[in-house]
């Protein structure tokens, strides 16, 4: 008896050169997925040049963001997303719709009709998701670009009540951060009064296998970056948000994302 194809889905992504952390991160969650439910997944980038996260290189990796959305169309992927949160946060409020349009744009012009999205508004769109008016996160930038991070969430009309800087300009040194190290950061950061907490607000700080034990350990539930772009690329294709061990973004149980 012939068996059913299965549904597979090209998952596009725009990183800085020195992201090496959402080509394993984004894989990891998708195909832990695959092992549960039948879709299947093949993964695409076009990369930005970037080094150190200071503002004036992520204007400057910004202005190659047009050209990687052309060269993922080529590829006719399902959906793209931009991997950097900061680089967008830190134009100022709300750019993320602003970038979604013009990536959006270049898409079509090329022949693509993937739903376009940036990790920014994935991360906004997931705690509104949850439920969250008040949280508390982590990253790894230095304090005025955390302190753009935080304007700009506050004024998606999400509380930050805390929020901790770890202070490393160099992306690669970020990438290379232990995951696990953040089980005892966030015993410094302040969750009273929290609905939810960012472990990484950064899609280049590692925090994947931490996610889930955060989770159990404070109770409260807890999300990042990368786990939030997984869950609006779900959103996007239709696809159950699930993905075991990730914390209560996708496990399956909360209604679809507001798409913002």
């Amino acid at each position: 008896m012939t068996q059913p194809s299965q549904a597979c889905f090209r998952i596009g992504q725009i990183v800085p050169s020195s992201n090496t952390t959402m080509e394993t991160e984004i894989p990891a969650m998708l195909r832990a997925r695959e092992r549960m439910l039948p879709e299947r997944f093949t993964f695409h980038s076009s990369r930005m040049r970037m080094h150190r996260v200071v503002k004036e290189e992520l204007e400057a990796m910004n202005r190659e963001g047009l050209r990687c959305a052309a060269e993922l169309a080529d590829a006719r992927v399902d959906v793209m997303s931009t991997a950097c949160l900061v680089a967008i946060m830190a134009m100022g409020p709300g750019h993320h719709r602003q970038v979604e349009d013009d990536l959006r744009r270049v898409a079509r012009e090329n022949h693509c009709d993937a739903a376009v999205m940036t990790s920014a508004g994935a991360l906004v769109a997931g705690l509104k998701g949850l439920g969250a008016r008040k949280i508390a996160l982590m990253a790894p930038y230095m304090k005025p670009l955390t302190q753009a991070v935080v304007d700009y969430i506050e004024h998606e009309g999400i509380e930050v009540l805390d929020a901790l800087s770890f202070e490393i300009p160099d992306n690669l040194a970020v990438g290379r951060r232990d995951p696990m190290q953040l089980l005892d950061d966030v015993k410094r950061l302040n969750t009273a009064n929290a609905d939810a907490v960012v472990l990484s607000a950064c899609v280049q700080m590692p925090s994947l296998p931490a996610i889930q034990l955060a989770q159990d350990r404070i109770g409260l539930p807890v999300t990042s970056t990368a786990v939030s772009t997984v869950r609006q690329m779900l959103d996007h294709l239709g696809l159950a948000p699930i993905v075991p061990g990730t914390g209560a973004l996708l496990a399956g149980d909360l209604p679809l994302a507001r798409i913002a």
